[in-house]
C-alpha cells in the first residue's frame, strides 16, 4: 500500500533568481580594472602593452566579453600582477556580492511566529 501526502499549501522553498550568481567575466572585467585603476594606467596605455585593442580591453572590463587564459595572462603582465592575484580579487567580489545578496533575501523573509 503506498500513501500520498497532499499539502494545501505548498511549502515555500528559496531559490535564487536567476541572475543571483555574479558571472565569472563580470568579476573579472571589475578586478581588471581595478588593478588597472590603482596603477594609474589608461585603458589605452594598458590595451597599447598587452597587444589587444582598446575597445576590446573595454568590452573586457565591463564584463560583456569572455577573457581568455592567453589575453588574460598577457593583461595581468602588463599590469606587472600574476593571473592568481586578479582571480583571487574576482573570486573575493564573487563572494562578497553572494554573501550580500543571501543576507537580503533573509531579511526579507519574515520569521516565524512563536505563541
Amino acid at each position: 500500500m503506498v500513501t500520498t501526502a497532499v499539502l494545501d499549501t505548498p511549502t515555500p522553498v528559496h531559490r535564487p533568481s536567476r541572475h543571483a550568481e555574479p558571472l565569472l567575466r563580470e568579476a573579472l572585467g571589475s578586478a581588471l580594472r581595478a588593478f588597472r585603476a590603482d596603477k594609474g594606467i589608461t585603458l589605452r596605455e594598458l590595451a597599447e602593452s598587452a597587444r589587444v585593442s582598446p575597445g576590446y580591453l573595454s568590452e573586457l572590463e565591463r564584463g560583456r566579453k569572455e577573457v581568455s587564459s592567453e589575453l588574460l595572462a598577457s593583461v595581468c603582465h602588463a599590469l606587472d600582477t600574476s593571473v592568481a592575484d586578479v582571480l583571487i580579487e574576482a573570486a573575493g567580489s564573487m563572494a562578497l556580492r553572494s554573501v550580500a545578496e543571501e543576507l537580503a533575501a533573509t531579511e526579507q523573509v519574515p520569521a516565524p511566529v512563536r505563541a
